[in-house]
């Protein structure tokens, strides 16, 4: 592992304090950036996501399809908990504690965008660090790029509609020309030029080109994650310095659905008995969440300082932490799943 996989975490928090220092010491700098938008989409934003995402993108080969076959169970597990599961818990969450339990703590309006933030995390599973996540859990490389892969397919169709419907039901009007944008932006134009990019590489110089273009962006994907927190955080400073407590109530309900689906997709991976380094991705990714793309269609949607953005920005905050808890709890029980042989 890289320095920046082994202290993730450590980047991940200094970008978050430099980010709420920049936004409470030059605010009109954040104010500048937010004003740089095209069809609602800040240009500033969609580079910075552009480059995290197209580095991952690049080993996204529709080849690898043809064996999920060979192995259908735990692909079978990761869809039914990222798209049959995950979306409609987290709105049932969201909806629970911001309608009801926190009624008393924020405005509707307010409640209304959190749930609708919360709901763009849950409808955009891991499609880039669960290859770290994978990594630290020794997780079949190649099992997990078919999942990341069939992921990133369905998401391209799957996202917007599931997204509208919940969104519509908590009330919001949904703009669908800017929802449809979004997608086509975050995810279809990077998987289409990665997919392009993995053929051409494969063509000329095989797989090790590939791997060594990766590795040349990698520093880009960092800055550009970097970054990206830097400026949402700014964009946030003024609302977590003052009220602290929004982004409290905002992590209990994400919190509960961090671990309660983790919980869901790791007991029926033992119940299948999936070999752990196929169980262990499986769980990761319904876990994670694609929170580049989830920020940047609160972003798109609702706007640069709205509570949905600054849901999705607390779900960043989170995320790390999280997910490192997971995968040393992971490790220490592979002896609940079959070994690897018995795939």
């Amino acid at each position: 592992m890289g320095i920046f996989e082994r202290f993730l975490s450590i980047w991940v928090a200094l970008a978050i304090a430099i980010g709420v220092g920049l936004g409470l010491i030059v605010p009109g700098f954040f104010g500048w950036i937010a004003r740089l938008e095209w069809a609602r989409v800040n240009l500033v934003v969609a580079v910075l996501i552009w480059l995290m995402i197209y580095p991952m993108m690049l080993k996204v080969d529709p080849g690898c399809l043809k064996d999920v076959g060979k192995k259908p169970k735990g692909l079978m597990l990761t869809l039914v908990v990222n798209w049959l599961i995950k979306p409609f818990t987290m709105a049932a969450l969201g909806i629970l504690f911001f309608k009801y339990i926190f009624a008393g703590f924020v405005s509707v309006k307010d409640g209304q965008q959190y749930i609708a933030g919360m709901i763009l995390l849950g409808v955009a599973p891991c499609t880039a660090m669960v290859f770290v996540w994978s990594h630290l859990t020794d997780g079949d490389a190649n099992y997990t790029l078919v999942q990341v892969s069939v992921n990133d397919i369905i998401l391209v169709f799957a996202f917007a509609p599931i997204a509208g419907f919940l969104l519509g039901v908590t009330g919001l009007q949904v703009p669908w020309e800017t929802l449809l944008a979004s997608v086509v932006i975050f995810v279809v134009v990077p998987l289409a030029a990665g997919i392009f990019t993995h053929k051409r590489l494969v063509q000329s110089g095989g797989e090790d080109a590939i791997e060594k273009l990766a590795t040349t962006f990698k520093p880009l994907s960092i800055l550009g994650l970097l970054l990206t927190v830097v400026i949402l955080f700014g964009f946030q400073a003024q609302t977590i310095v003052q009220q602290p407590i929004r982004v409290l109530l905002i992590a209990v309900p994400l919190l509960i659905q961090s671990y309660g689906i983790f919980a869901i997709a790791y007991g029926l991976a033992r119940v299948l008995k999936l070999p752990f380094n196929v169980a262990a991705p499986a769980a990761m990714i319904g876990t994670s969440n694609f929170f580049e793309l989830a920020v940047a269609v609160a972003i798109s949607l609702f706007g640069l300082s709205s509570g949905a953005a600054l849901a999705t920005v607390v779900g960043v905050l989170i995320e790390v932490p999280v997910m490192l808890s997971l995968v040393s709890f992971a490790n220490r029980t592979q002896s609940w799943f079959p070994a690897p042989s018995s795939q």
